[in-house]
């Protein structure tokens, strides 16, 4: 792998030149070198995509391609865009992340959806895990009514979770919590329970992606062999009374077991909701 794009030549820092030498620096390494390298010197000089095609010749200042650069040579060490940006689009809105938290997936904008779903202005909604914060805070603004709580172990991810909450002027309306599942929270103090939790079995680690493997914190993807996580929260589903819902993003493979763990703990499967690929991603369950 070279150190990073080539210079151009004096009198050559154009729009078009640090593309060509950004998707150059990138290809084999990500699967659309033109469109990031696009997105990325987009991002130095405040323009969009369309913006920088048609303004292919203009030149750019030695300062914004010193930093586009940077950026390239960091997305070819396979370091995510999210967090080369500090944001990712979530449910239409945009949120705050960094090597801290997970970034947000489009598969658990399904899990959001079925909140929404199963609950009316003025719920009491508990997120566990809640990382980013994006589905507390995405629930908070849908339902403005709602009481949310939204609690992770992660000081780091609560910091980010917590900036988010500014970011969509709903600080007054997510109290973010740091616990260890349920722990420090009244049984049946909540209608609606909620989580997108670490599901990825530890022996899957070195077939996953590098963006993910190497950069995304281990405790958000990794829980044993897929089921802890799962095992531990469902051992606690007392936490709930008898009517009231608990909802969960689920790992490809593990509907089954998720089923079998929720209904020897007390709770039945309500619907599956798949995502757009047709694989089982969202179980409500509710407590008998």
């Amino acid at each position: 792998m070279p150190d990073g794009p080539k210079q151009p030549p004096p009198g050559a820092a154009r729009i078009v030149d640090l593309l060509d030498l950004g998707q150059e620096h990138l290809a084999g390494s990500v699967e659309q070198p033109r469109r990031e390298a696009a997105l990325l010197l987009g991002e130095v000089l405040r323009l969009s995509e369309a913006q920088l095609y048609a303004r292919a010749d203009d030149d750019v200042p030695e300062p914004a391609a010193l930093s586009y650069g940077q950026l390239i040579r960091r997305r070819a060490d396979r370091i995510p865009v999210a967090y080369l940006l500090g944001r990712r689009e979530f449910h239409g809105r945009t949120f705050a992340v960094d090597p801290r938290v997970l970034i947000p997936r489009p598969e658990t904008e399904h899990l959001v959806e079925a909140v929404l779903n199963c609950t009316e202005d003025g719920a009491r909604v508990l997120d566990v895990g809640t990382g980013s914060g994006c589905i507390a805070i995405t629930v908070a603004l849908e339902r403005p009514a709602s009481r949310v709580v939204a609690t992770d172990l992660s000081p780091g991810a609560l910091a980010v979770a917590a900036a988010n909450c500014r970011r969509h002027g709903v600080e007054d309306r997510v109290r973010l919590v740091r616990a260890d599942l349920l722990t420090a929270l009244r049984p049946g103090a909540f209608d609606v329970v909620v989580s997108n939790p670490p599901y990825i079995d530890v022996g899957e680690w070195p077939s996953l992606m590098p963006e993910v493997r190497d950069h995304e914190p281990p405790e958000a993807l990794f829980a044993g062999d897929g089921l802890d996580f799962y095992r531990r929260l469902l051992a606690a589903s007392g936490f709930l009374q008898a009517g009231q819902r608990l909802l969960l993003e689920i790992g490809k493979g593990q509907l089954e077991a998720v089923r079998g763990l929720a209904e020897r703990g007390g709770l039945d499967v309500e619907w599956v909701v798949a995502d757009l690929a047709g694989i089982p991603r969202v179980m409500t369950l509710r407590r008998r």
